[in-house]
């Protein structure tokens, strides 16, 4: 007998479905998309989700995402790539209450994760499933802090990364890409053109892309911020939640794991309303949110200091808009003006250095209570997705 079966597993990963036309894929072999080629959709994990798990299981465990292992990939323990991240803290949003007396406001606080993002929750779950799967190469395009984390991760795996990133980017990232021995190509464009250049490479080197949503894994690190909200708001969810929207992995994955949560009867049927807040420059999912598309359009206005919100179209459009209209939510745009000065202002008030993308959910949160579009006595939630010092290159200092 193969001594791997004698071993427990981890997880209670059953298949892969197309969350758009419903086929059904192995989890036992490497994916990328629905095979379908009238789809070609991101794909879903499905679990045995058993109503029997009691979340006492969860008590003495380790304060990482890892505790959730039975609802992730990976299947034996011995392939997990992990640094300690996740189970981030929530803190109250002290710099609100003027504004907002009547309204419990807090961040979730994912900058001091692995390489100083959320990034380090969907490269973990990711890089762990590669390496079970026998991958050695890994690719991705990236605005910046998903390179990070993908050459911090495959360096500790044992494995090779490859990341395309923008000129643009700030210099910080490229360093640590290549601090963590990854192979760095800076390309002259957005992530949307490094993507593609990095589709047409892959095949000729046979590397495996870890793009964001084209791949099944990176979107179930990313749901672990759902597990760990329920959790830390013991067992009842905030009303609102709003979430900085470049690829939308994080806000499609948080909503995934409200309805697995659900099915394991851990929480009931209320949900939070989800806010996507985007960049000026880059808001084609408002766009479409406002004019009641079902998919968005191509939309680059150029640099925003908010590097992760500069996708001009996230290849899971689809999904990102119906999770915005099932949960009753909302989307909103922010300038490059309204983020500089809500980094300096939250510097100063909560003694928090947080990245633009986080700082834009702090202006939107504002405009949204002004037009009571949050009612008085609603408890709202703003994660920040990352740290300040790595974005000092696009932040204005003042003198």
């Amino acid at each position: 007998m193969d001594t791997e079966t004698l071993i427990a597993p981890a997880s209670l990963l059953s298949h892969l479905v197309c969350p758009e036309c419903g086929t059904v894929h192995s989890a036992t072999v490497v994916n990328t998309v629905c095979i379908n080629p009238d789809c070609r959709s991101t794909l879903f994990a499905t679990y045995d989700l058993r109503p029997v798990l009691s979340k006492n299981m969860l008590k003495l465990r380790p304060a990482n995402m890892w505790r959730y292992k039975e609802f992730l990939p990976v299947i034996y323990e011995r392939n997990i790539v992990t640094m300690g991240e996740g189970f981030t803290p929530i803190l109250p949003a002290q710099s609100l209450k003027a504004i907002a007396p009547d309204n419990l406001v807090y961040w979730k606080d994912e900058s001091g994760n692995p390489t100083g993002s959320f990034k380090a929750r969907g490269i973990s779950a990711a890089v762990s499933k590669a390496k079970e799967l026998g991958i050695q190469t890994i690719a991705v395009p990236t605005a910046g802090n998903a390179g990070g984390a993908l050459a911090a991760y495959a360096a500790r795996a044992g494995m090779h990364a490859v990341v395309y990133m923008p000129k643009l980017t700030p210099k910080v990232f490229k360093d640590e890409c290549r601090l963590y021995g990854a192979t760095l190509v800076e390309i002259d464009g957005n992530i949307s053109d490094c993507g593609k250049l990095i589709n047409e490479h892959a095949l000729i080197n046979d590397w495996f892309q870890l793009s964001t949503l084209k791949e099944p894994y990176r979107l179930e690190g990313k749901k672990t911020m759902g597990y760990e909200i329920a959790e830390q708001f013991n067992w009842h969810l905030p009303d609102v939640i709003f979430y900085p929207t470049g690829g939308g992995t994080g806000l499609i994955g948080i909503w995934k794991a409200f309805d697995e949560l659900e099915q394991l009867g851990w929480i009931g049927s209320k949900r939070p309303r989800m806010v996507a807040v985007q960049s000026q420059s880059c808001d084609g999912i408002v766009q479409a949110f406002h004019s009641k598309q079902a998919t968005s359009s191509f939309v680059d206005g150029g640099f925003t200091i908010a590097n992760g919100l500069r996708v001009p179209k996230p290849y899971a459009d689809k999904q990102i808009l119906k999770v915005l209209r099932e949960s009753k939510g909302y989307a909103v745009t922010i300038s490059d003006d309204e983020m500089q000065f809500a980094v300096q202002h939250i510097a100063r008030t909560e003694g928090m250095l947080i990245a633009p993308e986080g700082a834009a959910l702090w202006q939107a949160f504002k405009k949204l209570r002004a037009a009571n579009w949050i009612q008085p006595g609603e408890r709202a939630l703003l994660i920040n997705t990352g740290n300040g010092y790595k974005y000092l290159e696009n932040i204005e200092i003042p003198g």
